[in-house]
């Protein structure tokens, strides 16, 4: 593997002071508008800066994700008129660019969070959180996980959990009660969040043997040297999540510019079950990328 957990040193620092922002398709559908609005603005700002652009295949989930997936989304993107200089159809230097290569990398940083005792095993079902969240936090947003209600979290003085590794159950980051996680968003302004009104200890690697987003994201924008996130307002919360993760770890902190979600004709977020609105379905209706740019705001 060519990326390294521990290599973040003022050398590092140098090296990725000039601008290097990501694309990242999730190969579970096919990509809609609202993916190509906020990979054109990707686009566009990396082009702008004279920066780099990485794309990065996010096919953590085996159930979910298909190589025709991901094949299409390059062909998409491409035909709208998006380039990258990094990604797993060009390579680069800090390959692999998908993330179901990349598992050693995870567990190397799962490994270190576990040492420091800010990882803990828990056994709750979905449809436990379910039961206990009828709660008075804020109910989750699309893809959101719901307010954890602490069942599993262990009392402050325990004894650090061991493992010699995290298959079998979740384990979740155990987050600092009323800590406050603030950034400037490019797009949204300032943003803050306090972890345990917010949200509260969250998934970091899954039952199944799934590294989850939160850590996935934050050790590979870290490792790729990604000094700029774009993506949509839906993961703020998110950032906020992966902030505390980079904290723990020592990763840099990347800026952010979250997206404006496109919404369908009656007010619901774009999801991939929307295929008469997937690129694959304009582009076979004859639109062309200068249309979708202009009539969809992607321009």
């Amino acid at each position: 593997m060519s990326a390294n957990l521990t290599s973040f040193d003022s050398e590092t620092a140098v090296e990725s002071a000039s601008y290097r922002g990501r694309l990242a398709p999730s190969p579970t559908g096919l990509l809609h508008l609202g993916h190509a609005r906020t990979f054109w603005t990707a686009y566009v700002r990396a082009r702008r800066a004279g920066g780099a652009l990485v794309l990065r295949n996010e096919d953590l989930d085996p159930q979910r994700s298909r190589a025709e997936f991901a094949a299409r989304a390059l062909g998409d993107l491409r035909w709208l008129g998006i380039e990258w200089q990094e990604g797993p159809d060009v390579g680069g230097p800090f390959a692999p660019y998908s993330q179901s290569a990349r598992r050693g990398l995870y567990l190397e940083a799962w490994s270190r969070l576990l040492a420091r005792g800010l990882v803990y095993p828990c056994t709750c079902s979905r449809r436990d959180i379910a039961r206990a969240a009828e709660a008075p936090h804020e109910q989750p947003q699309g893809d959101d996980e719901p307010h954890y209600p602490g069942t599993c979290r262990p009392r402050a003085d325990a004894p650090h959990a061991r493992a010699d590794g995290p298959r079998g159950v979740n384990w979740r980051f155990r987050v600092q009660e009323g800590e406050e996680v603030a950034f400037d968003d490019l797009k949204r302004g300032r943003q803050v969040f306090v972890a345990g009104r917010d949200f509260g200890d969250f998934v970091v690697w899954r039952r199944d043997d799934v590294t989850a987003y939160q850590l996935a994201a934050a050790t590979d924008d870290a490792l790729m040297r990604i000094t700029e996130v774009v993506r949509g307002a839906d993961l703020l919360k998110s950032t906020a999540r992966q902030i505390l993760i980079q904290r723990a770890l020592g990763y840099p902190t990347p800026s952010y510019y979250h997206c404006d979600l496109l919404k369908g004709e009656r007010g619901e977020r774009l999801a991939k079950r929307h295929e008469s609105l997937s690129l694959r379905a304009l582009r076979a209706a004859g639109a062309t990328p200068a249309q979708l740019r202009v009539r969809f705001g992607v321009a």
